[in-house]
């Protein structure tokens, strides 16, 4: 019996007696101890009915029975799908639609919410609670746990996360055992990892940065992990000093950068800092660098393909740029139209390939053939040039994502919903640089009338529809939106405009 993924992760180590995780509070779990609990999640799944190739969604907080989830859902053959817990049950709705899982796990609070959304949906709900309360523990905790795998091969699925897209729906990038594996694989050897790290894990669960980057690959490693159920700056000073290895996004940094705690010597004993899921500004890197004597390593990736493109770990990290081509990874710079690749120096649209790449867009199989070239290369909508070291640079997005604190959101999915909004003739929503966050959420409104609604108004009607994330910072009022000939909203000049909104 083989399956790929659990095997290389966990597997290999289930007589391990070394730790793999610790908490705030001091409660430790060795690989053997989080091996016989995945085996109790997998052999629950299958009471429930899972099957193969079913699917297990979650709504739940950081902890580590979400982890356990997410291990015994690969063991019993299924397919993970981890939400946004910000995401409102009109959200959420859609995603138990169109993924039709086997079993939702949420939380209790949750529960009367999304009860009827699961029950249309064939869905078994069970709630779990972050204190690892809930009626998926109570379930769970009566099943044995019994050592077996349910045999899977590599082009089996064993996730699906939710991306956007900047029109229509989100599409469910489909991600199987080879490409989750072999971007772990690439990871340890490009960052050499191994099982003497202890990882500072502060990020969420529900996306690739927190879930596939950090955790798979301290368990290939055989490291180990202090589990923070959020980022807290001062608390993350508390916890360095039993780390080697923190993981984060711009937002992070931009904080630690604040904390008088934050020195060479706080730090003198830690081996990497890494940042992704947004631009790291260079400022940023730099004035890290001059106060702690540490680089930061920036890397590139998407939900769809993990982890491209990384600064290397020996040589030179370049502020401002997200570094080389991980190892078995083809990344190319190409002419958006022909396809042909671009000299050094060019700007063009950032394609890849590779075992990372993802199998396509669930249930969206026109889309997904939009989506890549006929070589097998995908088409990731940023745009970027290599220098002659072969390093990349990202200077733009050909899709309109904002990027704020780590987190993507769609301005098409923002406009649509105030746009409904009595007295808005239309709208145009635009990330703006942040200081915090990197880029806030904008919206810039064009009234039906003067006085017909005010940013107030706007703010309470999206309140409930959207998760707070997506919210936008701020409204601004405008008498007409800026078009092209064609008719398109021309946002580069509204970003211009509004540049320096959050920082006058």
């Amino acid at each position: 019996m083989s399956n790929p993924l659990y095997d290389a992760l966990i597997g290999s180590k289930s007589e391990s007696s070394a730790r793999f995780v610790s908490t705030e509070s001091g409660s430790n779990l060795t690989y053997n101890q989080f091996a016989s609990r995945a085996g109790q999640v997998a052999h629950a799944l299958l009471q429930l009915g899972v099957r193969p190739g079913d699917r297990v969604m979650v709504q739940a907080d950081k902890s580590i029975d979400v982890l356990a989830l997410y291990l015994g859902t690969i063991r019993s053959g299924a397919v993970f799908i981890p939400l946004n817990t910000a995401y409102t049950a009109a959200e959420v709705e859609y995603f138990v639609g169109d993924a039709e899982p086997a079993v939702f796990i949420c939380t209790p609070k949750s529960e009367n919410q999304l009860k009827a959304i699961a029950d249309n949906a064939g869905a078994k709900l069970l709630t779990l609670d972050v204190d690892g309360t809930g009626s998926w523990f109570d379930f769970c905790g009566t099943t044995c746990s019994a050592v077996f795998s349910c045999d899977r091969s590599g082009s089996d699925l064993a996730a699906i996360l939710y991306t956007s897209g900047t029109t229509g729906r989100s599409k469910g990038a489909m991600l199987t055992h080879d490409n989750l594996l072999s971007n772990a694989q690439s990871l340890k050897q490009a960052w050499n990892y191994s099982d003497t790290d202890v990882l500072l894990h502060t990020l969420p669960i529900y996306h690739s940065h927190g879930l596939f980057v950090a955790i798979n690959t301290t368990m290939l490693a055989g490291a180990s992990m202090v589990f923070m159920h959020h980022f807290a700056a001062d608390k993350v000073m508390e916890n360095l000093k039993n780390a080697t290895v923190l993981m984060g996004v711009p937002t992070h940094y931009v904080r630690l950068l604040k904390e008088p705690a934050l020195t060479k010597q706080s730090v003198s004993h830690m081996r990497l800092f890494t940042s992704g899921s947004a631009p790291l500004l260079a400022e940023t890197h730099e004035s890290f660098t001059a106060l702690t004597g540490y680089a930061i390593l920036e890397r590139y990736g998407l939900t769809e393909t993990n982890m491209n493109t990384s600064n290397p770990y020996s040589n030179e990290r370049r502020p401002g740029t997200v570094g080389q081509a991980l190892p078995d990874i083809q990344v190319e710079v190409r002419d958006p139209e022909t396809g042909q690749e671009l000299p050094q120096g060019e700007t063009g649209s950032i394609e890849v390939n590779g075992p990372n790449v993802f199998a396509g867009y669930w249930r969206k199989p026109e889309k997904t053939r939009e989506e890549f070239r006929d070589d097998g290369f995908f088409i990731t909508g940023d745009l970027g040039f290599f220098d002659k070291d072969g390093y990349l640079t990202i200077i733009g997005r050909s899709k309109d994502l904002v990027i704020t604190g780590g987190l993507n959101v769609y301005p098409k999915e923002i406009e649509a919903e105030i746009d409904a909004l009595d007295g808005v003739m239309e709208s145009a929503v635009i990330g703006i640089p942040h200081p915090d966050f990197g880029e806030g959420v904008t919206a810039v409104v064009v009234m039906c009338s003067k006085d017909s609604t005010s940013e107030e108004k706007i703010m309470a009607s999206i309140a409930n529809r959207l998760a707070k994330f997506k919210q936008p910072k701020k409204v601004v009022f405008t008498k007409e939106l800026p078009r092209n000939a064609m008719g398109k909203v021309q946002k580069n000049l509204l970003r211009d405009l509004y540049s320096d909104l959050y920082t006058m």
